[in-house]
């Protein structure tokens, strides 16, 4: 299936190979706030068959216009064979937006990586203009792994490829879309909800150590003898730890302490085992238990529960997580992958043994959680504060050239190889021949700087 607008005043070009989840929900937005965007898509199934052939499907399918300025995709595509294919969308600014890298994806074991997969996103890199990170956590990780990930390489390898990716990079967070919760939220998280702008802008809280503390927290008596109420709201594959999580539960129900427990997310063909035994364990606390085809419901557990839980082995950003903390709850999370860019310590364990330890303690003083405002500014997150930034990395204005770009190749601030790096793609686009005579002069200009610092 394609989806396209395709106009004479379209600018923007959103190619998604794998339209579903956070990659269509980014396609989507963009769609509806920039102007001038013309989409083409592909469904979200068999994703290691998008990765492989979406490029070759759409460059026979992506119509030639002449007022396209600007090449919006996620890393799924293959952009290189993409741009070889199709020269005229080679010239175009080029944006590569990196949902999850192939070079750190957990997989069962080493030999099951793929190789071709991560050697694709390097490429398109390497043809990008400006490659765009939802995540700090997720940007690292991809450009100190390219070094060890091409020594799979028998002989003759690359070199240096971080060092000319990284000029191009930058971190963008994925804009969540926060929906008004406020009449779904219980009286508890209702009366707290005034408080979370003027929490969230202070470096510490009087309630951080002893929620309890404030009399403007104060709790109705159905409020504190309810049990503690968990979510889990995580797609059911084993890249999420499910069996960390499960676990944990059991050992707090051979504890005999009280919970309840909503497990939400999407299923796939592939269900972990503990599922099954574990809904069979667990069938006495269990409220939920399953994906629940309904925004508004999923909202609505959200805004029930007490504790949301990542027991995640792989997380470049965390949407759910933030989701589950914009409804009210307090968060506990692994205290590695993108977690600590976003959650403050006191949210983060390190050990299986801390998070039995945090939940043990919540379960017998639910109220700790309940009063508790969470120190997480989501708003940081929204598409409302993240716009003005995509809609400026999707304007059709040259990609700006940065310090490090040019520090990298030791040309200064105000140099004339850089005034000559500006041309250059400028060129590129209107006549090969000027392009080669431009090249030709920053590669003398080059020559000389490179001569003059070895005197």
């Amino acid at each position: 299936m394609q989806q396209s607008e395709v106009g004479g005043s379209s600018s923007v070009l959103l190619v998604e190979a794998f339209y579903g989840g956070s990659h269509k929900q980014l396609i989507d937005l963009l769609k509806e706030n920039v102007d001038g965007c013309s989409v083409f898509t592909l469904p979200a199934k068999k994703w290691h068959w998008r990765a492989r052939t979406a490029a070759l499907y759409f460059s026979q399918t992506i119509p030639v216009c002449s007022s396209y300025r600007v090449l919006f995709s996620s890393s799924v595509l293959n952009l290189c064979e993409l741009v070889a294919l199709r020269p005229d969308l080679a010239r175009l600014k080029k944006v590569l937006y990196f949902h999850e890298n192939q070079l750190v994806y957990p997989v069962r074991k080493d030999q099951e990586r793929d190789f071709q997969y991560g050697y694709n996103q390097v490429l398109s890199c390497l043809v990008s203009d400006a490659v765009v990170f939802n995540s700090r956590f997720n940007m690292e990780s991809f450009l100190s792994s390219i070094g060890s990930f091409m020594k799979k390489i028998p002989d003759h390898r690359p070199k240096d490829l971080d060092r000319l990716i990284r000029p191009k990079c930058v971190v963008l967070n994925y804009p969540v879309q926060f929906p008004d919760v406020s009449s779904l939220l219980p009286e508890h998280k209702l009366r707290r909800l005034h408080r979370s702008a003027e929490a969230n802008q202070q470096q510490t809280s009087r309630c951080e150590e002893d929620p309890s503390s404030d009399p403007r927290t104060v709790l109705i008596p159905v409020d504190q003898v309810k049990p503690l109420h968990i979510v889990w709201p995580h797609r059911w594959e084993h890249d999420k730890n499910p069996e960390l999580f499960f676990n944990t539960l059991i050992k707090l129900k051979e504890k005999q302490l009280d919970f309840q427990l909503s497990v939400l997310g999407e299923t796939f063909t592939d269900v972990p085992e503990i599922f099954s035994s574990a809904q069979q364990l667990l069938q006495s606390n269990i409220l939920n238990w399953g994906f629940l085809p309904s925004k508004d419901q999923y909202l609505k557990v959200l805004c029930d529960a007490d504790v949301v839980v990542s027991t995640s082995k792989h997380e470049f950003f965390g949407v759910a997580m933030l989701e589950a903390v914009h409804c009210g709850c307090f968060p506990l999370c692994p205290k590695a992958l993108v977690y600590p860019e976003i959650f403050p310590d006191q949210y983060l364990y390190s050990t299986p043994e801390q998070l039995c330890k945090h939940l043990q303690e919540l379960c017998r003083r639910p109220d700790l959680a309940r009063r508790h405002v969470v120190m997480v500014d989501t708003s940081l997150y929204s598409w409302t504060s993240l716009k003005p930034q995509f809609q400026a990395l999707l304007s059709a204005e040259e990609t700006p050239l940065t310090d490090g770009f040019f520090s990298s190749l030791g040309v200064g601030a105000n140099s004339e190889s850089r005034k000559s790096w500006k041309l250059l793609r400028k060129h590129l686009q209107t006549s090969p021949v000027t392009f080669f005579h431009s090249l030709l002069l920053l590669y003398t200009q080059s020559l000389v700087f490179l001569t003059g610092n070895t005197k």
